[in-house]
């Protein structure tokens, strides 16, 4: 039985606790930018008269998250800025407190986080089949997109919506849903794009 020298064991740790290092390092640096990128997302937000539900890019900055990061970092980004916002930080549009997450829109925000979550998992699970999504692979990453950032967010903000607001269960889907759908369909494609596109090319972060 053979052993390393004393010499080339310490190098060997010393290598394997400078590469835990960079990736502990690049993972902080990731799932901060990811968390940036949701706030400023959270910024871009067009008002509509009929609702007290507007139109953002939030769901987008979700579906990002998840799918590039994948389902432990992506959570992570996206829940750091929700507590941060529960604290009092402005993050969500220039808002911030308990107030605003359980204000009337305070079910869709809820979501945010399990959203990355599931994304995560399902851009993880496509990506360890193949470095590169063919047309399949595209296609299970949109219905992903869909079910986990477009019809969760419903599931957890429309009910909540109608409860805050004391308005019927049709009247929240009126004003909380139906108006919306188009440009989340329109999200979700471009975030499978964009997931398909950029995920090969990051390092993956372990």
């Amino acid at each position: 039985m053979t052993t390393l020298p004393t010499e080339t064991a310490q190098t060997a740790i010393a290598d394997a606790k400078r590469a835990d290092s960079a990736v502990w390092i690049r993972s902080a640096v990731f799932t901060a930018l990811f968390a940036a990128l949701f706030v400023a997302f959270s910024f871009v937000k067009v008002p509509l008269w009929f609702t007290a539900v507007p139109i953002t890019l939030q769901t987008l900055a979700v579906m990002l998250a998840g799918g590039l990061l994948g389902a432990g970092y992506g959570f992570l980004s996206i829940f750091i800025v929700v507590l941060l916002s529960a604290a009092g930080l402005p993050l969500l549009g220039g808002s911030g407190g308990i107030s605003v997450l359980f204000g009337l829109t305070g079910g869709y925000i809820w979501m945010f986080p399990l959203s990355a979550l599931l994304i995560g998992l399902a851009s993880d699970r496509l990506f360890a089949r193949a470095k590169k999504l063919n047309r399949g692979g595209y296609a299970l990453l949109f219905l992903s997109l869909v079910l986990f950032s477009v019809l969760l967010a419903y599931a957890g903000g429309v009910p909540w919506l109608a409860f805050k607001a004391k308005l019927s269960f049709g009247a929240a889907m009126k004003s909380g849903c139906y108006p919306f759908l188009v440009g989340d369909f329109i999200k979700a494609a471009i975030g499978a794009f964009m997931i398909g596109t950029l995920r090969p090319l990051l390092a993956r972060l372990r």
